[in-house]
């Protein structure tokens, strides 16, 4: 299973469950209420989620050494591990290179280095020799620090053996340079215009489409309620007159 694969059984997961709730929790009721919320913050956290696993992430550290670990590809933490070609489907195990870093306040960060490729996310990345000999070469001491940039996606969770992947990296004119991450921004701009423009889209077709066919249908239902009601009224004088022929035929009262 892919990182990508993941994240879009998760949203099917979220999607059913909803679809069977919506139909326990009457409309109206406080339990809609609360599915209605609930499956709102439930989007809201994946796509968050989604978006700050995928997007690049900028740190400003010290290189302080790299390496090659043998990692365990059997688990369900492959979905976390690039897949440049089909190895992790085929290998219960392979060779992953890490850079090891330092942070300007002492906390320590263990980036994985591989290959996108063509696979998601999207970063088309293959030049990881490349980023070694550069992660090789900015090594510097406590001593004598050297500040470089990582630019990297992903998380790190010591405990899930989780390891963000570095895609470029580049000198820092100190620890404490301010990264504007451009792309992020330029990003999310183009993010909201896209909704909103789905969201205009949207409404025009229910304007021009949807709304019509309700009205139609809402008139339509209104005739069929007056026909109804007028059948109704003349099988009641129908029932009537024949209520009152019946009376003829009763005896006059005897005086």
């Amino acid at each position: 299973m892919t990182g990508l694969t993941f994240w879009m059984v998760v949203i099917a997961v979220i999607v059913i469950t909803i679809v069977i709730l919506h139909y326990v929790f009457p409309k109206g009721t406080r339990g809609r209420f609360f599915l209605t919320w609930s499956w709102r913050v439930a989007l809201a956290l994946v796509a968050a989620g989604f978006l700050h696993y995928t997007l690049p992430q900028h740190d400003i550290v010290r290189i302080v050494g790299t390496q090659i670990e043998r990692q365990d590809l059997s688990d369900w933490t492959r979905i976390f591990w690039s897949r440049p070609d089909d190895q992790s489907e085929g290998l219960v195990n392979r060779d992953v290179q890490f850079i090891q870093a330092i942070y300007p306040d002492g906390g320590q960060m263990v980036y994985r280095n591989e290959d996108t490729s063509w696979s998601w996310p999207p970063y088309f990345k293959f030049d990881t020799s490349s980023l070694l000999t550069e992660a090789q070469d900015a090594v510097s001491t406590k001593e004598n620090p050297r500040w470089f940039v990582v630019t990297h996606y992903g998380w790190r969770n010591q405990y899930l053996s989780i390891f963000p992947n570095a895609v470029g990296i580049r000198p820092a004119t100190g620890p404490d340079e301010t990264v504007i991450p451009w792309f992020n921004i330029v990003f999310f701009i183009v993010l909201a215009l896209i909704l909103l423009m789905i969201r205009r889209m949207w409404l025009q077709f229910r304007e021009r489409s949807i709304d019509p066919v309700l009205e139609d249908v809402g008139e339509a239902w209104d005739g069929v309620e007056g026909r109804a009601g007028m059948a109704a009224d003349e099988v009641k004088g129908v029932w009537g007159r024949f209520k009152a022929w019946l009376g003829t035929w009763k005896g006059k009262p005897r005086v």
